[in-house]
C-alpha cells in the first residue's frame, strides 16, 4: 500500500477513480463506482468502493464529502471489500484523498476494523 497521487489521467494510490465494480451477491453484474486505490498488486490496481449509504452491519470508515459525489453526501470507505482492477479500467479520476483520509482507509483494512460510525475523517 501507499500514497502517490498524481491526477494525470492515470489511477494512482492515494485517488478516488470510478470504475466498474462487482455486485456482492452477483458478481457477473455490477457498475460504475467511485473506488480509494490503496494499492497495487503486480499490473493491478487494489482499492476500496465508496458509498454513500451508511450501514452499521457492514465494515465502513467515514471518508468526508469530496467531489466523487456530485450530490455532495459523506461517503463511506467499504473496507471488508477489496476490489481488484487493471488501469486502463478506470473510468475517470474523481479526486485526490488527502494524506489523512488514505491513512485511516488503509488502517482500517489492515486492522479489519470499521463499521463504528463517527464523524468523517477531516
Amino acid at each position: 500500500m501507499e500514497y502517490s497521487p498524481c491526477i494525470d489521467g492515470d489511477p494512482d494510490p492515494g485517488e478516488v477513480v470510478w470504475t466498474w465494480v462487482p455486485y456482492e451477491e452477483d458478481p457477473n453484474q455490477g457498475k460504475d463506482r467511485p473506488v480509494v486505490v490503496i494499492g497495487r498488486r503486480g499490473e493491478l490496481l487494489v482499492g476500496v468502493p465508496l458509498t454513500s449509504h451508511r450501514r452499521p452491519a457492514e465494515r465502513q470508515i467515514a471518508v468526508g464529502k469530496g467531489p466523487w459525489d456530485t450530490a455532495g453526501r459523506t461517503s463511506w470507505a467499504k473496507v471488508d471489500r477489496l476490489i481488484e482492477f487493471a488501469p486502463y479500467d478506470m473510468r475517470r479520476e474523481g479526486a485526490v484523498l488527502t494524506r489523512r483520509r488514505f491513512d485511516a482507509v488503509v488502517a482500517a483494512v489492515r486492522s479489519g476494523r470499521g463499521g463504528r460510525g463517527g464523524n468523517p475523517v477531516p
